[in-house]
């Protein structure tokens, strides 16, 4: 599977997402080409501020391979990271970054407190935005359009 095709399961991470009222953001854990992981929101299901799609498949990385670190992977996510997740991303120690489209009021990588830019971050992974972008931004703006 190629990069396209885990933004691809992603993007459906997303769709769940929203098909369950969730904000629609889904991440996928790859390493090696393995799926590791894959998520979407369910802070409101769980009635958790911190299930977010990336920690949700981050958790489920660590636990897949028994560590914390999760050194060589890749994490694919439809929108920019929060700087929650921002954090995890550091310190799961993920080797790439790709997320679709960018969050100019939470995001937390190229929008907003720039994490991985900070002196005080213990790892940044390598940065890749825009990967399925319009398709990230159009499930999100569906779903904003039915809440408004």
């Amino acid at each position: 599977m190629t990069g396209t095709g885990f933004m691809d399961l992603a993007l459906d991470e997303a769709r769940l997402a929203q098909a369950r009222g969730e904000v629609p953001v889904g991440a996928v854990v790859v390493r090696d080409g393995e799926v590791l992981a894959q998520a979407g929101n369910r802070t409101r299901e769980l009635n958790d501020i911190s299930a977010h799609a990336e920690l949700l498949a981050i958790r489920q990385a660590a636990k897949r391979l028994g560590s914390e670190r999760l050194n060589g992977a890749d994490l694919y996510v439809t929108l920019e990271p929060c700087t929650l997740c921002a954090a995890a991303i550091s310190f799961a120690r993920i080797r790439r970054l790709y997320f679709g489209t960018e969050d100019e009021k939470g995001g937390a990588v190229v929008n907003g407190v720039r994490f991985f830019n900070q002196p005080t971050c213990h790892h940044a992974p390598e940065i890749y935005s825009g990967l399925a972008a319009s398709d990230a931004k159009l499930i999100l703006k569906d779903f904003f359009k039915t809440r408004r």
